[in-house]
């Protein structure tokens, strides 16, 4: 189980330093290293054939969840916790999510066309054509689910497991991103990974809304989550989604483009506002930060405790 203080104090360095572009520019980051394993098994297995593709890509995560554990367990035995805190605060993501989130703001206000190359770095859709309001939805639904698989199911995955459950969730997550799609390529050779995803996202996704519930002192996001957060084309992105929505005033969801083809979600927290503006994304960070003091304010309280 890891430790609330390694916790409090990683929050702190990422939301202090965040991603520093010095150091990342010298030194290949874990989660590079990380897709890099992913795309040896990409290349040599699965773009060579057409068969068994859904066992290959089974293996290939087992392999990799594999490694990751006892990766973790080598860190772990460091003495004084200061591999923990390093290691923690690096694959922590918060000041990076509003910082994509706030390059997109400052974006649209150079162009709308800015802004759909900025929105483009974060998002699978298709954004060339959209207007200013699918620019912003893409970023706030970003940056709630960002939130989710950014900062808190890392967090939650080490209080359960340490380093190896950390470091397990950011392979998987990162597979995910990479691998776990719904077309001819990775239906079957990702189809293991999106699932494990989406069983280790799904307690966290259903917290997140009680810290926003938190974070406003009020029960409503917390029931707008359980309503909705079903209605979202995803098991587990819809319940930040729910709560940032209904927090913010705003319909996030809703139909979008891949690949040229339109596709009709529902949206969620219908009864929001549907036209967006660029202050919206700024309003949406201020949300995230104000979240992540209420899981600050939970992770001292079990510092205290236990």
């Amino acid at each position: 189980m890891g430790s609330s203080i390694v916790l409090l104090v990683a929050l702190f360095l990422d939301a202090l330093i965040g991603d520093p572009k010095t150091l990342w520019e010298k030194f290949p980051h874990p989660v590079v290293l990380m897709g890099k394993l992913i795309t040896y098994f990409d290349q040599k297995y699965n773009l060579k054939t057409n068969d068994n593709r859904k066992q290959i890509g089974l293996v290939g995560l087992a392999i990799g969840v594999v490694v990751m554990i006892v990766l973790g367990f080598i860190l772990e035995s460091f003495p004084y916790h200061i591999i923990d805190i390093i290691v923690v605060a690096i694959f922590l993501a918060h000041k990076s999510l509003v910082q994509h989130a706030k390059a997109v703001e400052e974006a649209l206000g150079m162009s709308l066309m800015e802004g759909r190359l900025a929105v483009a770095n974060i998002v699978g859709r298709d954004t060339s054509h959209l207007d200013e309001t699918g620019v912003v939805r893409a970023t706030m639904e970003s940056t709630a689910e960002g939130f989710l698989d950014g900062v808190f199911a890392p967090l939650f995955w080490y209080i359960i497991a340490g380093l190896p459950g950390l470091l397990l969730y950011k392979f998987v997550n990162t597979a995910d991103s990479m691998i776990g799609y719904k077309n001819e390529q990775y239906s079957e050779f990702g189809w293991a990974t999106a699932r494990f995803d989406d069983i280790l996202n799904y307690i966290p996704a259903r917290i997140v809304p009680l810290m926003v519930g938190l974070s406003q002192l009020s029960l409503k996001p917390i029931k707008a989550a359980f309503e909705e957060g079903s209605n979202h084309r995803s098991v587990n992105a819809g319940w930040p989604e729910a709560a940032f929505a209904l927090v913010l005033g705003v319909a996030l969801s809703g139909p979008r483009s891949y690949d040229g083809e339109i596709r009709q979600y529902a949206y969620i927290n219908p009864e929001g506002r549907m036209d967006l503006k660029k202050e919206d994304i700024k309003d949406c960070t201020k949300l995230t930060w104000r979240v992540w003091v209420a899981t600050l304010a939970v992770l001292i309280v079990m510092a205290r405790v236990f």
